[in-house]
């Protein structure tokens, strides 16, 4: 309890533990490695907590698959390159309706590219692996965040039997802030979910016996979603131009926001927590009064492929403004927005 003083990627260790996860499997990668680091100095506190250093990612992500069919809470973490080599056992955990819980620095592609940021991930967690992206990910915005969402995380997982994941990048996992832990030894209700008489199976003879498997799934997932989805609205109130950001670009965008809205113009950021599902209620609302629409993110249109999947029906001017990779500024994104009125 209280307030702390840490670095991110500090910050979703502790939350996993206050959140109730028992074990963690990683293999260190930049930016996320600290996760890894931290949770084995938590575990050397905790006997009741453990954590095994695999020999890659493929490793980790199904080692998470197995501790949580057992009924253990568990996690995992990566970045970038080892995003894509867990996608095959986050697509077993959706096929399986296993609860894992990832944790996704993003970092540059393409491949390999930068180890420090990105947004480019979102298409990647939201869907890989061949799959329907019945999944749940939260895209965080700053340090307290990467705390409450990650509590959040391991109760939906959970309580929805969805892959479930928070979507921060290499900015978020470094810098360092003060953020208050709210509590610890939350309960999550994790029986086994592989026991005696349970069949659990991943691979199918006929077409038809996936094509039910999916459309159940799918009926599942939209009964659902309505719950699982959130957003934030930020000076919205009488807003002709809406701005579509999404994680630590949205925090730049609320700045520039401010500055505008001081000189008269009537801008306001909708931003999308949950990219997966996308918040379609609550857009709609905001969406509708749009004279203008702008996107701005640190890809090539990926959050704008969510946004038009969703409202594709939408008759108003849409703006995409990227920056594969690249971080923005307040005072850019300032500039970019006055010429643009």
């Amino acid at each position: 309890m209280g307030k702390n003083f840490l670095m991110g990627n500090q910050v979703l260790a502790r939350a996993a533990s206050d959140a109730g996860a028992k074990m963690m499997f990683g293999y260190p990668i930049t930016p996320a490695s600290e996760i890894l680091e931290t949770w084995i100095k938590i575990a050397g506190e905790n006997e009741q907590l453990r954590y095994l250093q695999t020999e890659d990612e493929m490793a980790a992500g199904f080692a998470t698959i197995g501790a949580c069919l057992a009924g253990v809470p568990a996690f995992t973490a990566t970045s970038g390159p080892g995003n894509v080599l867990m996608q095959d056992a986050f697509s077993m955990a959706e096929a399986l309706r296993v609860p894992t819980v990832a944790m996704i620095m993003q970092r540059g592609g393409l491949s390999t590219s930068t180890v420090i940021y990105s947004q480019e991930e979102v298409r990647l967690t939201c869907f890989g692996g061949n799959g329907e992206g019945f999944r749940i990910v939260y895209s965080t915005s700053n340090l307290q965040e990467l705390y409450d969402y990650t509590l959040k995380a391991f109760q939906s997982a959970w309580q929805y039997r969805f892959p479930t994941f928070i979507l921060a990048d290499g900015y978020q996992g470094k810098m360092k802030g003060e953020v208050e832990f709210k509590g610890e030894g939350l309960e999550i209700e994790a029986q086994p979910i592989l026991k005696p008489g349970v069949n659990l199976r991943n691979c199918y003879n006929l077409e038809e016996e996936i094509g039910e498997i999916i459309s159940q799934y799918s009926d599942e997932y939209q009964r659902v979603r309505e719950k699982i989805e959130e957003f934030e609205e930020y000076q919205l109130e009488g807003a002709k131009t809406i701005i579509i950001a999404h994680g630590i670009v949205a925090a730049a965008v609320k700045s520039a926001v401010d500055r505008l809205r001081k000189e008269g113009q009537s801008v306001g950021l909708f931003r999308p927590i949950t990219l997966r599902p996308f918040p379609v209620k609550g857009a709609k609302k905001v969406l509708e009064k749009a004279e203008k629409i702008i996107v701005i993110e640190s890809a090539l249109g990926q959050l704008s492929e969510l946004f038009k999947t969703e409202f594709y029906w939408i008759n108003v001017p849409l703006v995409e403004i990227n920056k594969p990779a690249v971080g923005f500024t307040p005072e850019e994104i300032y500039g970019t927005i006055t010429q643009l009125s």
